[in-house]
């Protein structure tokens, strides 16, 4: 069992000194298959450190553009969230019933029939997660297209036949039931900007990361089309309010142990798109925190991150 939490680390690390650590643990913990829980917690937060020491190393991508790929990745997969449901009863061809998301004038499938509703063709939670899908395969002329699509929907270029209305009028919940309308199009432009970015500087340059990074994603899509959650559901605002939280501190724990800044851009990119949520639609924060807590703990990463990287790379020199 040993070797699993081996699996954490990088290849080379594992070539170079797996061995070693395997002999440590069995030392260490004679007769157990699995260290201490403590010890489980240190190694896999060792893994993580490595893995971002090896990326770190790798100098063929510059670091701002691994920052930018990295809040790209952020801002798709925040904007895939309140559509997983829709997505998913859209591949399978599921009849939502009752557990239809619940957007304004959400239109249905050409195979449904419901009253009052518009038919469109497609969700459009399929525009982020084939923005995702491209960026995790560092196929970023593949992702522009698709974030331009969600901005021309947004402004009501496109018309409601295709996507129907909910990319134009829905609200989609992101943490602390903070509301980001896609008319607003802040989600959508700095995602755009973000994949230009990628798609500009040395096209074919960005890292491409393994099909197994789809297997969450499908898990998402399943979980929230099977147990019919949605965005606007109080428990899945917890869970996203843990993961936002995880993911802050996983950003801190990777700077600290890198002094590198490319984690500060994705968190950025964030706080731009959650205070924006939150400045222009504070009533909907009613039984969460003040508004004015919510964006001081949206705000204060961003420092943070920059002095624990300059301390690092101090320290370092």
């Amino acid at each position: 069992m040993n070797r699993i939490l081996l699996a954490a680390y990088p290849k080379k690390y594992r070539t170079r000194q797996g061995e070693e650590v395997l002999g440590c643990l069995a030392e260490a913990y004679p007769g157990r298959s699995w260290p201490p829980p403590r010890e489980v917690v240190a190694l896999l937060r060792g893994g993580v450190q490595a893995h971002a020491r090896a990326a770190c190393e790798d100098k063929s991508r510059p670091w701002w553009l691994e920052g930018f790929h990295l809040a790209a990745l952020v801002l798709a997969a925040l904007a895939l969230v309140p559509y997983l449901q829709d997505v998913w009863d859209w591949a399978l061809r599921i009849e939502p019933g009752g557990h239809v998301t619940g957007f304004d004038r959400v239109g249905w499938f050409p195979w449904t029939q419901g009253a009052d509703t518009r038919t469109r063709l497609l969700p459009y939670g399929l525009l982020p997660l084939v923005c995702l899908v491209a960026l995790l395969r560092g196929r970023a002329w593949i992702a522009l297209p698709a974030s331009l699509a969600m901005v021309c929907v947004g402004t009501g270029v496109a018309g409601s036949t295709l996507f129907g209305d909910e990319g134009v009028v829905g609200v989609g919940y992101y943490g602390l039931a903070a509301p980001l309308r896609a008319h607003d199009l802040i989600l959508s432009g700095v995602l755009s900007l973000t994949c230009a970015v990628s798609a500009a500087y040395r096209p074919g340059g960005m890292r491409r990361r393994s099909y197994g990074w789809l297997v969450p994603l499908a898990g998402a899509l399943f979980v929230a089309g099977a147990l019919h959650i949605t965005s606007g559901d109080p428990w899945f605002q917890r869970g996203l309010l843990v993961i936002e939280v995880a993911m802050l501190a996983a950003a801190w724990v990777l700077t600290a142990a890198t002094g590198d800044y490319r984690w500060l851009v994705p968190v950025a990119a964030f706080t731009i798109v959650r205070a924006g949520a939150i400045v222009t639609q504070p009533l909907y924060l009613v039984g969460s925190l003040p508004a004015q807590a919510v964006l001081l703990c949206l705000v204060v990463p961003i420092p943070l991150l920059a002095i624990t990287a300059q301390r690092r790379q101090s320290r370092t020199t």
